[in-house]
């Protein structure tokens, strides 16, 4: 396999940036040494967590980049929260914790993010649910950054493009834990990566790194055939010995109790796919669309269910192909992806 200009990777294979803890710099870096090319996932943490998991990086050596959240329109329906909030309080008192309170406006620190990755460039940033001002993207272009949006339809791509980016990630509907439409609340339609990559390579003239639904070899050359230059996965390293994986989300994972992913906001108040469990099967109908207030909301919740081992309360992110999601040292997972296992 040819390894994408675009990435600066001896394989065709991304590490996608899994926020909340399973995408650690042990992952990125056995991915990295194995061929791939990995994103370290800055969403959640502050400025001065990403920025010593960059130096981390870059000691060693090896290709690598840097994932974003985009801050958007945080306007929701207050009594929508508050009856949310209501409607899940049970949930907390059965962990013995208590809800969380969500701040007025959290932009996940972007200005400071965008100002220190400026300073000090990394090869790649990618984008994640939407597009930033035009000066925010030639200003990390401008420092030697190539900046990559994450798209899901052929219209995103198009004002992607019209931005400036230098490249797509295309994701599938198929793909674990959110997703990165533009639009949180429009109906997310069923759509197979490898038509989107079509579509989007028509709509667009970028290059597009495809994600979603992968679950061995043979989806990552289809989606190769399609057009790809690259293929991320993120589901299938969550059980690797590197990942930063919750034992309770890796046992889930390999649990046949779980037998289907949905597409929920349950945890969130943002569209994201999971683990059907019996918290989106009470909560899921009635979850409002507010993130990240409901992120905020239920994170001690989450966390006290993780600790506890309590599957039927936890955000059990998985995309379509999870079956297939291994155990062992991550770069034995790129080389099966690759094909040169």
């Amino acid at each position: 396999m040819a390894a994408p200009a675009l990435l600066d990777s001896r394989l065709p294979i991304v590490a996608a940036p899994m926020a909340g803890g399973p995408t650690s710099t042990a992952l990125a870096t056995g991915a990295a040494r194995a061929g791939a090319f990995p994103f370290l996932a800055a969403g959640y943490k502050t400025t001065a967590a990403m920025a010593a998991e960059i130096e981390r990086m870059r000691e060693l050596g090896l290709p690598f980049g840097v994932n974003l959240f985009v801050p958007g329109e945080q306007a929701w329906d207050a009594a929508a929260l508050d009856a949310y909030a209501q409607r899940i309080r049970p949930e907390a008192v059965a962990l013995g914790v208590d809800l969380g309170v969500p701040p007025a406006r959290d932009d996940d620190e972007w200005d400071a993010k965008v100002a220190q990755l400026v300073a000090h460039p990394v090869p790649v940033v990618s984008l994640t649910f939407g597009l930033p001002s035009r000066r925010d993207i030639g200003a990390l272009q401008a420092a030697g950054t190539r900046v990559l949006a994450t798209v899901t339809t052929a219209s995103e791509a198009r004002a992607a493009a019209e931005a400036g980016v230098d490249g797509l990630i295309v994701q599938g509907t198929d793909a674990g834990g959110h997703s990165a439409t533009h639009d949180p609340g429009r109906a997310l339609e069923p759509v197979a990566t490898e038509r989107l990559v079509r579509d989007v390579l028509v709509a667009a003239e970028l290059p597009v790194v495809a994600a979603g639904g992968v679950d061995g070899p043979r989806a990552v050359q289809g989606l190769l055939s399609a057009g790809a230059v690259a293929v991320a996965v993120g589901t299938l390293l969550l059980r690797t010995d590197e990942a930063g994986t919750s034992p309770t989300h890796r046992a889930a994972l390999a649990d046949l109790r779980f037998d289907e992913t949905v597409i929920t906001r349950a945890f969130t108040g943002r569209p994201a796919r999971a683990l059907r469990n019996a918290f989106i099967d009470r909560h899921g109908a009635e979850a409002p669309l507010a993130y990240p207030a409901v992120h905020h909301l239920t994170r001690e919740l989450r966390r006290a269910a993780s600790a506890a081992g309590d599957a039927d309360r936890l955000h059990l992110w998985a995309g379509s192909g999870y079956r297939s999601a291994r155990s062992g040292p991550v770069a034995d997972v790129i080389r099966w992806l690759a094909g040169s296992a």
